[in-house]
């Protein structure tokens, strides 16, 4: 079972940065690649929560959003064609003194069929480059949002 530790420094807020991952509008796919827009289904959602299914390719998963800590946000998988088990994404952010904020991200992939497994597996050797550049990409939209 993978887990991936990646950190980003970015000059948005952690506000911003929470409200980039809580937007669940249309054009979601601009500030995170693995989230097509067609893919989207927002079941439910409160002031600090969300249960929305999202994915592309293929690869869907249910999360439950938890954003009731401005400074940390959880990401629970309910249910998903290929993970299960403990796998979800946290995002924790830490002020700098220079007005950045580094972005920490931990995602834990355990796959519950063969396709997971070898995703997961793939995830392993290959998954600090893969999710880095995707994080990258998503930590520059939030900013151009700014």
């Amino acid at each position: 079972m993978p887990t991936i530790t990646l950190t980003q420094q970015t000059t948005a807020t952690p506000e911003q940065f929470v409200a980039g991952l809580t937007d669940f509008g249309p054009g979601r796919a601009e500030l995170f690649p693995n989230s097509a827009d067609a893919d989207l289904r927002v079941h439910d959602r409160g002031d600090v929560f969300a249960d929305v299914t999202e994915g592309s390719g293929g690869i869907w998963e249910r999360l439950h959003y938890d954003w009731s800590n401005p400074e940390r946000i959880v990401l629970t998988t309910v249910d998903s064609n290929v993970w299960g088990g403990r796998s979800g994404h946290t995002y924790t952010f830490t002020k700098n003194a220079d007005g950045t904020t580094l972005v920490h991200a931990e995602v834990v992939r355990e796959g519950k069929n063969l396709k997971g497994k070898l995703l997961g597996l793939s995830l392993g050797l290959l998954g600090r480059k893969v999710l880095g550049g995707a994080l990258e990409k998503t930590v520059r939209a939030v900013e151009s949002r700014g």
